[in-house]
Formats: structure tokens, C-alpha cells, sequence
């Protein structure tokens, strides 16, 4: 049997293990990537689109520490929008629609020029382990990998069973196997197994969709980039369509539910709550007719269209009739069927901040087989999941993203404080600093990090700090220097503001509602010119929402001074008398790290936090 040596392999080239395979290398290991498809790294098994609600800042952190998601959604971005732009900035998210073959190439074509990573063409098939630790990595292809840690990343792939109406296929997504060796594995090694299910809609031929009946839906400016240090040519633009279900659609539904794979009894695994089937709408929804359905395109060269809102997992025939009782798609042929799909996911509250295993050491987790749902997600674990594989095998201690500092940190918190009961989705009302966690200003929040651990380059740093430089430049600016009436109230008309008879600073102006940044500064000239569009956006929110902000980050200092006590992974719980009984086992069980994620736990007061800190402090002075 032949065996390669290598620190650390990364088990499945999704988007969770592309960017923990980038992330290890980056922080200097030497990884293995064990992919059976080489060709469709990042595959995009669901909707061809990446970002949206709490999910676009989360692509922009990515971006800030180095990975690869924005680069390849900039290439292939065929429609960009800005989702929640009437609201405030904490929630406005960035979206872009892909093509979703051009997407896996640009993606393969950035994993494939990483230096020294091997990419190893195999199926894992079992984790070896010493003792506890991982010690090497098993194939299909006979040969075995002698590694000092693992990331494992396989997706839907563990058990993969896809569901449609009563037939099942053993799958990991369409046209491909499940991982059944690998899944043996990980139970016999004593990891707690969820069984969820996630699905799909169908896909339909774009020349039989009657788009006179639909309402088009055109996308943003696409100068946008996901990117922050990289550009590329923006691809042709196109469009989106919208439509609603009908009442036959809910009548065909609700006479069919028996042949649901769900709701006719053969779908063991937990649905996410947050992208239901067409059927959970109906049943949870009954009084309602109507529900919102989205055509999207999957490539400029494709004729396929995403149905988005009509994931199901009923019989062929059944589908057929639903989607043709839609508004507009009366004539519509399906070229791909939706179908449900169960798989195997591992309890994260098992696992540290880092997100290595309890249960068997050198293992990292990431992506979906934690009990996440979405692409974004997923990346986000990969990276942090790959660092921290990295940084252990050199003796540093691990990079734990706080909730303060980031919406990644969000999500792992989330995860391993509370664990998972149902698949996991990110929502900016998850992060309590979601003012401060905008995706405008990600890689000033990530960029110190980043490049403290060689995940950007030093001039990638650089221009980062320029423009930190410049914005503070513009703000002392826009603080120091007053306007005349006579020179500003020409532009109060114009925006419908209150005219001034003061000369007040341009801060002052700025403040005012109905006043954006852009046409004052314009108006103004002068030292007010040349500033970026990115800097000039930073500015007008650091102004005009200075109150809000401040308050936030002294509630922000609050908890990271929680973050800071941090609590032994020894210590006996047990013997800790002031706290009850049951405050005991559910700290004995979660065994946080520090304070403020004992402070997160369910069931905890603020008294136990408080009893737990007096301990804390004894036991240090002690």
C-alpha cells in the first residue's frame, strides 16, 4: 500500500474545503486536498448564488482573510444587487447571481494555482487515529495518508441518500456517490451523528417560460466587487424573473403530501426551518395561496433556470403539474427534477472554538457536516478550520473570532455554545454588533489578523491601512471645516432640506438625513475631491451613525472583557459549591472556554455567570 506524508488533508474539495486547503497552506502547512472530482471544486449543488442577508458580509470577511470565494464569484457574477438598501447600513448585504459553470472553473482554476498544495485525486474512506489524534487519512485508490491533522469538509456526501416521492437514490448530490466508508468511520470513532436533510427545486427550460406573464427583476450597477484586493472584466448582465404559486398549486400540494418523501413518511433527517419545501409552506401556511417564486438563470451559455421557492421532493409526474399551475410557466418542461436529500452531520457542540474535535484530536470539522446549511457558511468554517489546523501543528495557539469582531465568529459561537438541532443559517439579528460587522468595512476589521498570519500579502495590508488613513483624513476634514449659508443652501434645496442662515461644519450637514455624502462632497469640491467611493462611504457612516456606534462598541468592550477570563479546560465543575446543581452539568457539559461563552450557554443566569467569575478570581489568587 503506498503511502504519502503529508501535515494535513482536507477531505472534500467543496467550498468548505477549498478554503480550509488554502488557509492551511497559507499559514505554512503542507496539505493534501482528497477530492474524488477534481475538476468541480466548489460545485454549486442548490441555488447559483452567493450572498445575500448576513451571508454577503460573510463572503467579505472571507475575502479580508485571504479566500477565494469573492474572487470566483466576481468572475462569474451575471447579476449584482444590494439587498435591504431603505434600511440601515448594519443590513445592507451584497448578492451576486453566478453563472454556475463558469463559477467552478474560476474556483478550480485559483485552487489548482496555489503553491504546494497537492491535490489528490481519491474518495476518503476512514480516519486513522493514535491514541486519539488523527494519524492518517484511508482511499478508495489503495493508497493511505499519513497526516498530523484532518479537516473534514464532505458536505451532503456522508450517507447521502436523495429523495424523490417514494424512490431513494444512495447519493452525495446528483451524479455522484455517497460516502458510506468514511460515515462508518467517523461513527465508530465516536462522534454524536445528526441525520438532517436539505433540498432542492426543479430546473426548467428557459424557451418554454412564458416571461410576458413573469416580473423582471434587473440587477444593480455591477462595478461592485466581492473582492477587495483583486479585479477582474465584469461578465454581460442579465435578469432575474418573479412569480407566485397559485391555488391549484396549493390543491395539488395538499392532495399529493402522501407522496412527499417528507410528509409521506420515508425523510428521517431535520429540514432547515429557514428555506422550507414548497410542502412545509402549504402545511404551515395553509390559509395561503401565494408564495414567492424566482426565476434565475444558471449560466449566460445555459438553458437552465433555478426555480428558487420550489424545492419539493414529490414524484416527477407531480412536479410537472406544479410547476406548470405557476404563473407564466404553464407550457414549462422540467429539465431536472427537485428531490430531497438526507445526510449524516456531526453535534458541533462537540467541538472547540477552534473547531477541533473533543472526541478525536487533530480533527477539524467544517461546512454542512457540522449542521450548517449554505455555500457561505460553509467557506467560513473551511478557513477557520484550516488556520487553526495549521497553527496547532506549529505550537501557536488557535485564532478564536469573537462575535465582536465578526460574523465568522458569530457563526462558530453559535455552533459550539448552542449546537444544532436543525440545519444552521446566518442572519445578520445573530450578531448583536451587526452596526459595527458591516460589509463595507471587512478587511479593516480582519486585515490585521489576516496579515499577522500570512493569509494577505504585505501590500495587500498596506493599501488597507492607506485607506484607513484616508478615511480618517476626509473625517478630521468634514470636522474642521465650516460652510457658508450662501454656499451650501443651494444644495439644501435641492435635497428638500431645511435651508441655514449659520455657516455650519460640514459634519453638521452631513448629519442631516436627507444629505448623502457623495453629492455634498461633490457640491462642496475643493479638498472634498478625489476621495474613493469606498472611503466616501465609510465616512457617511461613521458620522452619521457616530451615537449609535459608540454605544455599540462600549457594549462591544463589555464582552470582550468576558472573552478575556478565561476558564481552564480542566477545571472540576463540580467542586464548584456556589453554582446549583444544574448550572454545574450544564457547564460540566459545554465546558467553555472563557466567560463570555459561559455566558451564552441556555439555562445559565447572570447570577451563575457572576458565582462562576468570584470562583474564577479566587482560584487565580489562590
Amino acid at each position: 500500500m503506498a503511502k504519502r506524508s503529508f501535515d494535513i488533508a482536507v477531505i472534500g474539495a467543496g467550498h468548505a474545503g477549498v478554503e480550509a486547503a488554502r488557509a492551511a497552506v497559507a499559514a505554512g502547512g503542507s496539505v493534501a486536498l482528497v477530492t474524488s472530482r477534481p475538476e468541480t471544486m466548489g460545485q454549486m449543488s442548490c441555488n447559483p448564488a452567493i450572498g445575500g442577508v448576513a451571508k454577503g458580509q460573510l463572503v467579505r470577511e472571507i475575502d479580508a482573510l485571504g479566500g477565494l470565494m469573492a474572487r470566483a464569484t466576481d468572475r462569474a457574477s451575471i447579476q449584482f444587487r444590494m439587498l435591504n438598501t431603505s434600511k440601515g447600513p448594519a443590513v445592507r448585504s451584497p448578492r451576486s447571481q453566478s453563472d454556475r459553470f463558469r463559477y467552478v472553473r474560476s474556483l478550480t482554476q485559483l485552487v489548482n494555482e496555489i503553491p504546494g498544495l497537492t491535490v489528490v485525486s481519491a474518495t476518503a474512506t476512514a480516519i486513522e487515529t493514535r491514541e486519539g489524534r488523527v494519524r492518517a487519512v484511508r482511499t478508495d485508490r489503495g493508497g493511505t495518508l499519513e497526516v498530523k491533522a484532518a479537516v473534514l469538509a464532505a458536505g451532503t456526501f456522508l450517507n447521502g441518500l436523495i429523495r424523490l416521492g417514494e424512490k431513494q437514490i444512495p447519493a452525495g448530490r446528483a451524479g455522484d456517490s455517497p460516502s458510506l466508508a468514511l460515515a462508518e468511520s467517523l461513527k465508530q470513532l465516536g462522534l454524536g451523528v445528526h441525520r438532517f436533510k436539505t433540498g432542492t427545486p426543479p430546473r426548467i427550460d428557459r424557451n418554454t417560460v412564458n416571461f410576458g406573464a413573469l416580473t423582471e427583476q434587473t440587477g444593480d450597477e455591477p462595478s461592485y466587487r466581492f473582492a477587495h484586493f483583486h479585479r477582474c472584466e465584469s461578465l454581460p448582465q442579465v435578469s432575474c424573473w418573479h412569480t407566485r404559486t397559485s391555488s391549484l398549486t396549493r390543491a395539488l400540494v395538499l392532495d399529493n403530501l402522501k407522496l412527499s418523501s417528507m410528509y409521506g413518511g420515508w425523510v428521517e433527517g431535520t429540514g432547515p426551518r429557514y428555506c422550507p419545501s414548497i410542502e412545509d409552506k402549504f402545511v404551515r401556511f395553509p390559509q395561503r395561496d401565494r408564495h414567492h417564486l424566482f426565476l434565475e438563470p444558471e449560466g449566460l451559455d445555459s438553458d437552465e433556470m433555478y426555480l428558487n421557492g420550489l424545492s419539493n421532493s414529490l414524484p416527477l409526474d407531480v412536479q410537472t403539474k406544479l410547476v406548470n399551475s405557476v404563473e407564466g410557466l404553464e407550457s414549462a418542461r422540467i429539465i431536472r427534477p427537485g428531490y430531497a436529500i438526507e445526510y449524516d452531520c456531526y453535534d458541533p457542540a462537540e467541538l472547540e472554538l477552534s473547531l477541533e474535535s473533543r472526541i478525536v484530536r487533530g480533527l477539524y470539522l467544517a461546512g454542512q457536516v457540522n449542521g450548517t446549511s449554505g455555500y457561505e457558511e460553509a467557506a467560513g468554517q473551511g478557513l477557520a478550520a484550516g488556520l487553526n489546523a495549521a497553527l496547532s501543528l506549529r505550537g501557536e495557539p488557535p485564532v478564536i473570532f469573537g462575535r465582536a469582531q465578526s460574523y465568522l465568529g458569530v457563526m462558530i459561537d453559535d455552533l459550539v455554545t448552542h449546537g444544532a438541532d436543525e440545519p444552521y443559517r446566518l442572519f445578520s439579528s445573530r450578531a448583536e454588533f451587526r452596526l459595527s460587522l458591516r460589509q463595507d468595512n471587512a478587511d479593516i476589521r480582519l486585515s490585521p489578523l489576516a496579515h499577522s498570519h500570512g493569509l494577505i500579502t504585505g501590500e495587500q495590508f498596506r493599501r488597507v491601512r492607506r485607506r484607513q488613513d484616508e478615511v480618517a483624513k476626509l473625517i478630521e476634514l468634514v470636522r474642521r471645516t465650516r460652510v457658508g449659508a450662501e454656499r451650501i443652501n443651494p444644495l439644501l434645496r435641492r435635497c428638500g432640506s431645511t435651508e441655514t442662515s449659520e455657516s455650519p461644519t460640514v459634519e453638521k450637514v452631513l448629519r442631516r438625513p436627507e444629505i448623502g455624502a457623495p453629492g455634498l462632497f461633490s457640491h462642496l469640491g475643493g479638498d472634498f475631491a478625489g476621495f474613493p467611493s469606498a472611503v466616501i462611504a465609510q465616512v457617511e457612516m461613521e458620522i452619521k451613525y457616530e451615537g449609535y456606534m459608540t454605544r455599540e462598541r462600549s457594549r462591544q468592550e463589555q464582552a470582550t472583557r468576558l472573552e478575556r477570563v478565561r476558564i481552564p479546560a480542566r477545571l472540576d465543575y463540580s467542586s464548584l459549591q456556589s453554582l446549583s446543581t444544574e448550572s454545574r452539568q450544564r457547564l460540566a457539559s459545554h465546558r467553555p472556554s472563557s466567560l463570555g461563552q459561559a455566558s451564552r450557554i441556555p439555562g445559565l443566569r447572570p447570577d451563575d455567570i457572576s458565582a462562576l467569575m468570584v470562583e474564577l478570581s479566587r482560584r487565580k489568587n489562590k
